[in-house]
């Protein structure tokens, strides 16, 4: 069996300490990491090689969006989607070798908080990204997880104060 952890982490450099701490008690086999906020070359890849994280995927751009992959599995890059075309670093999938296992990271824009495509650019653009991400996934022949953050969260008690971090 394979230990899978996702986290929406809100800058990978800003919040090292609490990932070294995480990944030290719980060990989870593969980290999926949403809004690293950093370029490839910026990641803390030495914090990651120390913990046994030496397999990695990262997509990223500066200062927004951004997804990793981490894993003490080997593990090769499946690909890259921008379901917006826009150039955003929403999505980085991975295949664990030898697990027969297809792991796509997304991060899905927020919608805002007026869930009206008409009203709203922010959500018919939500809207749009995950129809686009659903007819690609429709079409998946093989065992595949979808995780990450859906940037749904119908309750207050749903986000965390991350500012508390």
């Amino acid at each position: 069996m394979v230990s899978i952890a996702t986290w929406n982490i809100n800058s990978v450099r800003l919040r090292i300490a609490q990932v070294e701490r995480f990944l030290a008690a719980d060990a989870p086999d593969v980290l999926c990491l949403q809004e690293i906020k950093c370029r490839e070359e910026s990641f803390p890849h030495a914090a990651f090689e120390a913990l046994g994280y030496t397999h990695r995927v990262v997509h990223g751009q500066k200062g927004y969006h951004g997804v990793a992959t981490v894993s003490r599995i080997p593990l090769r890059e499946a690909g890259r989607h921008d379901w917006q075309d826009n150039g955003e670093a929403r999505h980085v999938g991975v295949e664990l070798l030898g697990h027969d296992l297809v792991i796509e990271n997304v991060y899905i824009p927020a919608g805002g908080n007026v869930p009206d495509r008409d009203a709203n650019p922010k959500f018919a653009q939500k809207l749009d990204f995950i129809g686009r991400m659903t007819r690609w996934a429709e079409a998946l022949h093989r065992p595949t997880l979808l995780v990450g953050d859906f940037n749904v969260a119908p309750l207050d008690c749903d986000v965390y104060d991350h500012k508390a971090l």
